[in-house]
């Protein structure tokens, strides 16, 4: 591949998560490893929970996140392609990000072939049967009708909204992700080994769980990207082979491994 040819793929940062004094170190982390990579990658894939809580308006965003904002702006104005996944908190996302920095937004999975390989890529959530509860709520951030109603609150009103939330999430009380559960018990595996039966693809990106892991199904790998709260990882794919990596590994010379 060319000196610019790697793609990143990187999820659930959720930027402004409480307490926000921890989420500006760790966005300032966000932007130094963003500012690594801007000499060698040709795509980044944000795969979702960017962003704890994001809701814009017509004519008003959410405070902060500015030297984020600036980064990506900068990759963009380099020629990186930038993708960006709405996940479950930053559902919310609208024009904004697409127009000032010129990413492009996706709501759904996608699929992709690159370098001959076929990547199916997306945040991963409610995806499979099952977990009907969370199903609903997210019919009912994604309601059009919903949606326009929530936009008539007075922006001061929803952003303290979005905070609270913030506050009141289990990362914010310092629980971490659930374990992994097994490969028959992991609702992102077993939709891989079920989406197989009739279409094949090499590799399976998601984000949204919180663990990094990267399982094998057959010849196929399901990877999940993990998250910067506990994890703090991401993969790189260089044209022949795809890895996780931790910046906490890589600060004491390791890669990690699932």
């Amino acid at each position: 591949m060319s000196e610019r040819g790697k793609i990143y793929f990187i999820s659930d940062i959720h930027l402004g998560l409480y307490p926000e004094e921890k989420s500006l170190v760790r966005e300032r982390l966000l932007v130094e490893w963003l500012d690594s990579i801007k000499n060698d990658a040709s795509e980044l894939y944000l795969l979702g929970d960017i962003f704890d809580f994001w809701h814009e308006y017509r004519h008003v965003v959410p405070r902060g996140f500015t030297r984020f904002l600036g980064k990506i702006a900068e990759l963009a104005d380099k020629g990186i392609r930038l993708h960006y996944f709405t996940g479950n908190h930053d559902i919310w996302v609208y024009n904004y990000l697409p127009a000032e920095v010129g990413l492009t937004l996706y709501r759904q999975h996608i699929t992709r072939i690159i370098n001959h390989k076929k990547f199916f890529i997306g945040h991963g959530d409610g995806i499979g049967s099952g977990d009907q509860g969370y199903k609903l709520m997210k019919w009912g951030f994604t309601n059009r009708v919903l949606q326009w109603l929530f936009a008539r609150i007075h922006p001061n009103a929803s952003m303290a909204f979005g905070k609270r939330w913030s506050k009141s999430s289990r990362y914010a009380k310092g629980i971490v992700a659930d374990p992994y559960r097994g490969d028959d018990h992991e609702n992102q595996v077993i939709f891989a080994r079920k989406t197989l039966q009739k279409e094949h693809f090499d590799y399976f990106i998601f984000g949204h769980r919180h663990i990094p892991y990267d399982v094998h199904v057959g010849n196929s790998r399901v990877v999940n990207l993990g998250d910067w709260i506990s994890n703090f990882t991401y993969a790189v794919w260089d044209g022949k082979e795809l890895e996780l990596h931790s910046i906490m590994e890589e600060k004491e010379g390791g890669i990690y491994r699932s």
